[in-house]
């Protein structure tokens, strides 16, 4: 992570003194990639007015997926996919950043798969001059009908043999989400050898949840088994191999990863 952290540090940097302030850098990467570490470690190395929104942190409520789940498809009940975010939010936080004014930024806790209270948000004064976006689909493109028809994985034979949940996720993309991500200034993608390491790599953070949880005297036990990782991340599959199949083509900074995270290459 030290060598992602230099080579994206130097780039900001030269983006930074190109761009008007504050500039909307987008950091894509696959779950467990390195993006949180990576983001801290900008805000601390680039020594500018700075603040972090993770897309994880624009998860819908439970019970406002238990509506799309009902009234869409059964698998929206997940978080993960577009859709289970709330983008009218993440558009309003990055313009008002834009615009230089105060914001709050919002906080989910994947423990308990619920936002936190507008209360726990987390105040940022203004003006910034870095807002980092970080997420596993920031600035994802949508992929064509040909593209969608036959299932990736087992989660979409069982679950999804018609379709319909590939055309929800891929509409929200196409939509909604191009609308948020036209905000973005700048996209760093942090590409994964193949969607392969990502079941080691999102083992590793519920393995580090659970013991946050038991140092917090909260349960283990929210934290997912490797059996649940597993499942979980078919939902996220797809659009995982899309973005390393065409995003590095369009990303302003591609850096590829070996297994254990390090840069094994530059675009």
């Amino acid at each position: 992570m030290t060598a992602s952290l230099e080579i994206v540090a130097q780039a900001a940097s030269v983006w930074l003194e190109a761009s008007p302030r504050p500039l909307i850098l987008g950091i894509c990467g696959s779950q467990g990639s390195g993006k949180s570490t990576l983001a801290r470690g900008l805000v601390e190395r680039l020594g500018v007015r700075a603040a972090i929104l993770s897309l994880d942190d624009l998860y819908l409520s439970r019970a406002l997926r238990a509506d799309l789940a009902r009234e869409v498809h059964p698998l929206l009940a997940t978080r993960g996919v577009p859709l289970t975010h709330d983008v009218a939010l993440g558009c309003a936080i990055l313009d008002e950043v834009k615009a230089g004014r105060p914001v709050r930024l919002p906080r989910f806790d994947k423990a308990s798969d619920e936002p936190l209270p507008e209360t726990q948000w987390q105040p940022v004064d203004a003006p910034l001059d870095l807002l980092i976006f970080e997420g596993w689909c920031v600035g994802a493109a949508a992929q064509h009908a040909s593209e969608r028809v036959e299932p990736i994985n087992d989660l979409e034979r069982e679950h999804d043999a018609d379709g319909r949940w590939r055309r929800a996720v891929n509409a929200a993309l196409a939509g909604p989400y191009q609308a948020l991500f036209a905000r973005i200034d700048r996209l760093v993608l942090l590409a994964a050898p193949g969607f392969e390491v990502v079941r080691d790599w999102r083992a590793q953070q519920e393995a580090e949840l659970r013991a946050t949880l038991a140092a917090v005297g909260r349960d283990p036990a929210l934290a997912m088994t490797d059996a649940q990782v597993a499942r979980f991340i078919q939902h996220y599959e797809r659009i995982t191999r899309a973005i390393l199949d065409e995003m590095p083509g369009r990303a302003d900074l591609t850096l590829r990863l070996d297994p254990g995270r390090e840069v094994i290459g530059k675009t």
